[in-house]
């Protein structure tokens, strides 16, 4: 339900579960948690690559199995949001390493956020994101209705939400909700380039810059300034931040480790 794969510092992370748009389970939720896990905890990662397997990227929530928990009056669907979406979505964000999703198909209600809580997202040109919630009268999970306004803006968030309209990759990366999109043929390659040009880069930098912009939502700008100086410390007390100054003067291209 969940492929891995590392090959030069690039973790490569696959929904695999083709049959049902890899629309998340319990199961599929607990093996995407354990590889974020993973990536998190090996140090020979530096950048992560998430994509799908087959016609979508991920379909969402999987209606059968969320039908089970809603029926039984011991249960309600926000199990399924602590137990599976807000530790997949701390995942990403938490993760001080660079997260790129290479997104193939249909990215719908989960999907589609799980999608927009990478730093970098890359989608085919037959790509497509929907707030799909409102078709069955639920609210947008995953980080939706935090991370969408900030991405796209309050109203236009509310209309794709309320409508539930898809959204093809090119208006995508046309109001911001993505960074590009490029012919079927060609976005994976792109994605994995970009993945490999991170993976040599400054990790450690950009884990600490992952961590400013995220404290830089509810900071104001003194607080946020004050952050900065503490990340800026930290950064130049890095083996990289040594490494690339060094290159600099020796008027060489740096050989940065991640550390």
């Amino acid at each position: 339900m969940v492929k891995t794969n590392l090959t030069n510092g690039i973790f490569t992370i696959t929904l695999d579960r083709p049959d049902k748009l890899n629309s998340f389970n319990f199961e599929m939720g607990d093996l995407l948690k354990e590889a974020l896990m993973e990536a998190e905890s090996n140090s020979d990662v530096r950048c992560v690559l998430l994509t799908g397997s087959g016609r979508a990227f991920c379909a969402g929530q999987d209606l059968a199995e969320a039908t089970e928990v809603s029926n039984d009056p011991d249960r309600d669907l926000s199990e399924i949001v602590h137990h599976t979406y807000i530790p997949i979505i701390k995942g990403i964000r938490e993760l001080e390493k660079p997260v790129i999703c290479a997104v193939n198909g249909t990215a719908a209600g989960a999907g589609a956020n799980i999608a927009l809580a990478c730093d970098i997202v890359i989608a085919s040109e037959e790509a497509s994101f929907i707030q799909s919630f409102s078709q069955i009268g639920l609210i947008p999970d995953s980080g939706g209705t935090y991370i969408l306004p900030r991405l796209i803006g309050l109203a236009r968030a509310t209309a794709l939400t309320f409508l539930g309209e898809k959204v093809s990759a090119q208006e995508a990366v046309d109001m911001g909700m993505i960074w590009r999109s490029y012919p079927a043929n060609e976005y994976l390659d792109k994605a994995k380039s970009i993945a490999s040009k991170l993976a040599k880069m400054p990790t450690r930098g950009f884990g600490l810059t992952k961590r400013g912009f995220s404290a830089g939502f509810s900071n104001n700008l003194e607080n946020q300034m004050k952050l900065e100086a503490k990340l800026q410390a930290e950064a130049g007390n890095t083996y990289d931040y040594n490494e690339g100054v060094q290159a600099f003067l020796d008027k060489r291209e740096p050989e940065f480790e991640g550390k």
